[in-house]
């Protein structure tokens, strides 16, 4: 993986100063998609701006001052956006949602989306009133199948939003005709998870050629049910790691079918980036690279990405993050760790 990527990053070398991030600016002015892992040190928060200028805010991290001051600084800052179009909410645990309240006080949200209520003991127009009050009128509970309408850019290829699992449930089999394939046999179920991971809202991300796919915190068996017996998500070319890199997660079952070029991972210092998770990458057909928005500070170099690929590499911080572009064909992306972190160039499947 590490040859490979070393490989990539030296033919990028040769166009890397007509091609330097000028800002980091995002939006459409450049008809490009724009992706932001932002630290929120092992929660999860994920900016995507589209190349009409469109914003999706994936979860927000944990409640307090860091991570809506971190997510906000990006929003407004770097992608210089004035609200955020989208937010989606892939799950009721505080890590994914504890800043929406704090980022919409600084930035407009236009609309709310999430799985439904809760799984987990509590009821949740108690727990969540101040969710259901923040987005009454402008909320919808997406199920597997649905799209989030977002507007193309004349010229540009189709821009596709798609929910491929909810509140437990996954994109229903296509025909039935295709075969099981080898990696279904391979990971056999875990004892049931009855937490709201389980129930994560996820999406594939489509832009031409590009797509990208984020599961929140999804658990193993689940994630076999997208691809096993048939693969219903297809091949992809960026995979955010799902649950911040934990080995209750990202079944080598769906990581080897949808077979990702670049993974990235929103783990903290000392969450997620499990070794057998960074393993079941590495070990997956066609993968090219990892990047870490933290390098684990619990384990060795053997187990974390090269250097290069990490955004944050000591565990006191600024919070840099992991991000990438797609260019306005849809062919290819950039990605790299950190505002001014090393570009590398890679095509799109």
């Amino acid at each position: 993986m590490a040859t490979r990527s070393r490989v990539v990053f030296a033919a990028f070398c040769a166009t890397l100063l007509l091609c330097a991030w000028a800002g980091l600016n995002a939006g459409s002015a450049d008809k490009k998609l724009d992706v932001f892992l932002i630290d929120t040190e092992g929660g999860a928060a994920t900016l995507i701006v589209t190349p009409q200028g469109e914003s999706l805010l994936v979860d927000s991290g944990n409640a307090g001052d860091r991570d809506p001051a971190r997510i906000v600084r990006v929003v407004t800052e770097v992608a210089n956006l004035k609200k955020i179009d989208h937010h989606i909410i892939t799950h009721w645990h505080g890590d994914h949602f504890g800043g929406t309240e704090a980022v919409a006080k600084d930035v407009p949200v236009g609309h709310f989306y999430d799985h439904g209520p809760s799984v987990e003991p509590g009821t949740f127009e108690e727990k969540f009133a101040w969710y259901l009050k923040l987005s009454e009128g402008k909320r919808t509970v997406l199920k597997p199948g649905d799209e989030i309408k977002l507007a193309g850019a004349s010229g540009s290829p189709p821009l596709r939003l798609l929910c491929v699992c909810s509140a437990g449930l996954v994109l229903p089999n296509k025909d039935g005709s295709q075969p099981k394939h080898d990696g279904c046999d391979k990971h056999p179920p875990q004892p049931e998870d009855k937490s709201d991971n389980a129930a994560s809202l996820g999406f594939k991300l489509s832009f031409g050629d590009f797509d990208f796919l984020d599961c929140g915190d999804l658990t193993w068996n689940i994630e076999h049910r997208l691809v096993c017996p048939e693969n219903k998500i297809g091949t992809i070319d960026v995979y955010q790691t799902n649950h911040h890199g934990l080995s209750n997660s990202n079944n080598p079952a769906l990581i080897h079918t949808v077979a990702p070029r670049v993974a990235v991972m929103n783990n903290g210092p000392r969450k997620g980036g499990e070794p057998p998770v960074i393993a079941a990458l590495r070990s997956s057909p066609g993968l090219d690279a990892i990047f870490q928005v933290h390098r684990n500070v619990r384990t060795g170099e053997a187990d974390n990405a090269p250097g290069e690929f990490i955004a944050n590499a000591e565990e006191q911080c600024d919070g840099d993050y992991v991000w990438l572009k797609v260019d306005a064909s849809g062919k290819t992306y950039t990605v790299a760790a950190g505002a001014k972190g090393k570009q590398y160039r890679f095509q799109t499947r």
